[in-house]
C-alpha cells in the first residue's frame, strides 16, 4: 500500500483533479452527494476521497455544518483535497486505511465511498469496518465502475498503453474496471452483514470538450505514468497518441457507466 501511495504524488494529485475530474468524476460525484443529502445524515464519513470532488460536492449539498471526516490512505492526494478545501467548514482530513479505519464503533450515519473499493486489497474486511462505524441504520453509499464495454475510454487507455510494450503494457487501466458484478457485490455485503443493498445502473454522456486536457489526465494522473516510466516509455508521446485516439474513436462525448450501491446497516 505505500507504494502505490508514492505513485499518487507529486504532481499526480492535480493532474488527477484537472484533467479526470470534469470529465470522468464531477457527474457521479454530484450525483453521490445527493443521494447523501436526501439521507439527512447527522455525520458522514468520506473513504478513498482522493482530491476531495466528492467532498467538495457533500459540503454543497449536505446541511450546513454536518461534520464531514474525509480520509484517504494516500496523503498527498489529501493534503491537495484539504487545500483545495480550505475554509469549507467542517471537514476533518484524517489519513486512514478503508480495510482498518481508526474510528471508534458506530460513529457514522452515513459512509461514502466513490471509485475506491476497487483499489481495496482486502474488500470483504473494507465492508466490515463500514458495518462496525456506521450507527444502526447507517447507510453504506458507494459507487464502482461498470465494465469497460460501458466506459469505453478505459479501454482505448488501456490499448494506447499496449501499443508502446505490446509484450508488457501498463495494468492500471484494468483495476478500476474489475469490480462490477452486482451479485458478487451484494454478496460480499450479505456476508459483512449489512441488512440490504439497493444496486442502480447510471448511465451518462460526457461532453468531451478538452481531449488534451483529458489525455493528459489519463497518463498523469495516476499511475499508468510510472508505469510507462519504469518500461522506459516517454509518458509525453503517449499523452499525444492518447489524444489523436479519443478524437478517433469517441469525438464530441463519450458514454460513461457507474453502480451506485446503498447498503443499510441493521
Amino acid at each position: 500500500m505505500a507504494g502505490l501511495e508514492k505513485r499518487f504524488s507529486g504532481n499526480v494529485p492535480e493532474n488527477y483533479d484537472r484533467g479526470l475530474g470534469p470529465f470522468i468524476f464531477d457527474f457521479y460525484a454530484l450525483q453521490m452527494a445527493k443521494r447523501s443529502a436526501r439521507l439527512n445524515p447527522g455525520t458522514v464519513l468520506e473513504t478513498a476521497a482522493g482530491t476531495g470532488i466528492v467532498t467538495s460536492c457533500l459540503r454543497d449539498k449536505l446541511a450546513p455544518g454536518i461534520p464531514i471526516t474525509v480520509t484517504d490512505l494516500n496523503q498527498p492526494m489529501l493534503d491537495y483535497a484539504a487545500k483545495k478545501l480550505e475554509g469549507a467548514g467542517a471537514l476533518e482530513f484524517v489519513a486512514a486505511d478503508a480495510c482498518d479505519l481508526p474510528f471508534e464503533d458506530s460513529q457514522f450515519d452515513a459512509v461514502v465511498c466513490q471509485f475506491g473499493i476497487m483499489f481495496y486489497p482486502d474488500r470483504q474486511a473494507s465492508y466490515e469496518e463500514v458495518l462496525r462505524v456506521l450507527n444502526p441504520g447507517g447507510k453504506y453509499l458507494f459507487s464502482v465502475w461498470n465494465s469497460w464495454s460501458e466506459n469505453p475510454f478505459a479501454e482505448i487507455a488501456y490499448e494506447v498503453g499496449a501499443e508502446f510494450v505490446p509484450h508488457n503494457p501498463p495494468s492500471f487501466y484494468k483495476v478500476p474496471f474489475s469490480y462490477n458484478d452486482v451479485d458478487t457485490i451484494r454478496e460480499a455485503l450479505d456476508l459483512a452483514g449489512f441488512g440490504n443493498s439497493e444496486v442502480e445502473i447510471q448511465h451518462h454522456t460526457q461532453t468531451l470538450s478538452d481531449p488534451g486536457l483529458f489525455a493528459r489526465g489519463l497518463v498523469y494522473g495516476n499511475p499508468l505514468h510510472n508505469e510507462l516510466l519504469e518500461r522506459e516509455i516517454d509518458p509525453e508521446a503517449v499523452c499525444g497518441r492518447m489524444e489523436n485516439v479519443l478524437n478517433e474513436r469517441l469525438g464530441a462525448s463519450m458514454p460513461l457507466s457507474a453502480i451506485f450501491v446503498t447498503a443499510t446497516k441493521n
